[in-house]
């Protein structure tokens, strides 16, 4: 058993590994910014197995807030042996193309808040000497797109960061892992049509867990997106520039 924090608990992805995570007897702490939805999750894992279900309330944009909210969780956990940073937005490019403030809105969501939030809770993991980040980005960040750069440029932010934190963090005994997911069917998602490169939460969660026992340093989810985007990311500008991604 094991004590985990999970920021932006809402999410698909993040609901699919509380469960996870409560089916073998964890205890958890959740984040989000619904307190009623919140108590139903705490509901749902305490059911399915948790020790101990702890929430609290946050607006992640509410960077004032985030320091308090992680003095909580370690309070509530003690130890935090996983923490797992699962916000986030798909915004409407188009129409962060034609608004400034959307496209600053998205990114802070996507981008600022987890740098924000990140920051210090790394200080306290390092202070604690042990235990696992995992942080959810995409493959979207590897390379910017015509279709999805406002997002994927903050995800390229959290690839950024996370990789420079994961160096910092590993003579402290505390290991970090970027997570890039493809395209996953979630509510955020729900209008999208879908096809075989589609995944379901649960095996996102499955996967992120495995990362996190493995110690991986960064996984892409499922694992055939590595190749997708390696390919996509050989493609020379010249080219890339006049195709329609």
């Amino acid at each position: 058993m094991s004590n985990a924090l999970i920021i932006g608990a809402h999410s698909a992805i993040a609901t699919a590994v509380a469960r996870r995570l409560a089916a073998r007897g964890d205890t958890l702490c959740l984040v989000a910014r619904d307190a009623d939805r919140l108590a139903d999750l705490a509901a749902d894992l305490t059911t399915r197995g948790a020790a101990e279900v702890h929430t609290a309330e946050l607006d992640v944009l509410n960077v004032d807030r985030h320091d308090a909210a992680l003095a909580a969780a370690a309070e509530a956990l003690g130890t935090i042996d996983l923490a797992l940073i699962a916000h986030g937005t798909l915004p409407d490019q188009s129409a962060c193309e034609a608004d400034a403030e959307l496209a600053r809105r998205a990114f802070d969501i996507n981008a600022t808040s987890v740098i924000s939030l990140l920051t210090p809770l790394a200080e306290r993991m390092a202070k604690q000497g042990s235990g696992t980040i995992a942080v959810i980005g995409s493959v979207a960040g590897d390379r910017g797109r015509q279709s999805n750069y406002v997002y994927g440029s903050a995800k390229a932010a959290v690839a950024a960061f996370t990789q420079g934190l994961r160096q910092r963090l590993f003579k402290d005994g505390v290991h970090v892992v970027t997570v890039k997911p493809g395209f996953v069917d979630t509510p955020m998602t729900a209008d999208f049509p879908k096809g075989p490169l589609w995944a379901k939460p649960d095996t996102i969660a499955r996967g992120i867990l495995r990362a996190v026992d493995r110690r991986q340093n960064t996984v892409y989810l499922p694992w055939f997106w590595r190749w997708i985007m390696t390919l996509i990311c050989l493609i020379p500008e010249p080219i890339f520039k006049r195709m329609k991604l």
